[in-house]
């Protein structure tokens, strides 16, 4: 029995170890962070099949200086993290010419269409059926100008299997009812949410244990020996790094160069009162914020602060989301509870998914950016294939990581 060692017990990490012990290996799972902080368990919890088109395009360059913090918006370059972020910046420059950007395309097409599927056997194994939700997602406008603005730029943007159209006047009235200022929204189809992050954890944990993996609480240290690649203290034959924005320290242990930054993330919830529990999420696209109702709460969620994953947050971000809140009239009351977390993000704005040429044993999924939700059950499956040995179910030339290593093993 092949024994794994997999590096990272985030959502990618989880579904991994489960494809991996239906596989029939041994796996053991290494996750230091027993309180759920990362970027897996507080994300918006949509299952975003829209969005095939890599964030890495020439219209966000040109978009960039509207959308920064300092303006109002949701992106922010801190000054005081400019020597983490301005490198990745101009990698970012370079992946988002016309023709990178249509292969990027072209590339997670496959990726995305697969991951509904993938998502609706991965409840059934799990018996979870219940936390996945198939009903779409709405999104609002604030001002006429940018109602049709925003329907004609979706209308332009490659959307998968996902489709959309205007919201009926009921719902409308029932979005105005929650926020005021709305002046036209729509419905997509196709995306989904899981209905709670933490539920869906402990999901995840309960069949990796009852499967007779094992989850250890402890941070794991990668060592190299005769072309080989180990877990310091633990025997395992192959090794799966999907460490989320950890994931770049422990491939340059190994020599392997992966232009990583954290992408971070904040959130705000509160208690889900007042917030209708059948609601899909809400996009806000004027203020760039998404509200998702879980169980138990209701939150709010924005921003894309480029920088390191351990500076301490900016609370600035937080005041601004409660203020989005206040200023929509949205029945969401505080006190609020607030977090940050970073999406492990590379400057093509694909993951990486692959065996690597380096090392005979080790393989890696990690990358994901905004789609770790979306996409981890079908990278689970791509990851057991290629364990296996077997043909991997959608192509995956486009994720490996010899793309940043021209002419390097990696």
């Amino acid at each position: 029995m092949q024994s794994i060692g997999i590096v990272g017990g985030g959502i990618v990490g989880l579904c991994c170890a489960v494809a991996l012990l239906d596989g029939g290996a041994s796996v053991t799972v290494f996750e230091p962070d027993i309180d759920r902080t990362a970027a897996s368990w507080g994300n918006a919890g949509h299952i975003a099949v829209e969005q095939v088109e890599p964030l890495a395009s020439a219209a966000a360059l040109r978009s960039a200086p509207g959308r920064l913090f300092s303006r109002g918006g949701a992106l922010a370059l801190p000054p005081a993290m400019t020597r983490v972020w301005l490198p990745f910046a101009a990698r970012l420059a370079a992946a988002s010419t016309p023709a990178r950007f249509g292969a990027g395309t072209v590339a997670l097409g496959p990726l995305m269409a697969a991951a509904m599927p993938a998502w609706q056997q991965l409840v059934e194994q799990l018996g979870a059926s219940a936390l996945l939700r198939r009903d779409g997602h709405l999104v609002a406008w604030e001002s006429a100008d940018t109602a049709i603005h925003g329907r004609r730029r979706w209308g332009e943007t490659a959307i998968g299997t996902a489709r959309f159209a205007d919201v009926d006047a009921s719902t409308l009235r029932w979005l105005e009812q929650l926020a005021p200022g709305i002046a036209g929204a729509i419905r997509f189809s196709g995306s989904g949410q899981i209905a709670d992050l933490g539920q869906m954890a402990d999901a995840l944990d309960a069949a990796v244990i009852a499967r007779g993996g094992r989850i250890v609480r402890e941070r794991a240290q990668l060592a190299e020996h005769a072309g080989r690649v180990g877990i310091a203290g633990h025997a395992c034959d192959e090794v799966l790094v999907a460490a989320g924005v950890r994931s770049a320290a422990l491939m340059q242990s190994l020599g392997v160069a992966v232009p990583m930054i954290a992408e971070r993330g904040y959130h705000i919830r509160a208690a889900a009162e007042r917030w209708p529990a059948d609601l899909p999420p809400v996009v806000f696209e004027d203020r760039s914020m998404i509200v998702t109702r879980y169980a138990n709460c209701v939150q709010a969620a924005s921003f894309v602060e480029l920088g390191d994953p351990d500076a301490p947050a900016d609370a600035r971000k937080w005041e601004r989301l409660e203020r989005h809140v206040r200023e929509l009239g949205l029945p969401i009351d505080g006190p609020f509870r607030r977090w940050m977390g970073a999406r492990p993000t590379l400057p093509d704005y694909l993951p990486a998914i692959g065996r690597s040429t380096a090392f005979a044993n080790l393989f890696y999924a990690f990358g994901h950016q905004h789609l770790g939700l979306t996409l981890a059950p079908i990278t689970a499956q791509i990851v057991a294939s290629l364990v296996a040995g077997a043909a991997p179910p959608v192509p995956i030339d486009a994720f490996t990581l010899q793309r940043f290593n021209k002419g390097r093993r990696a």
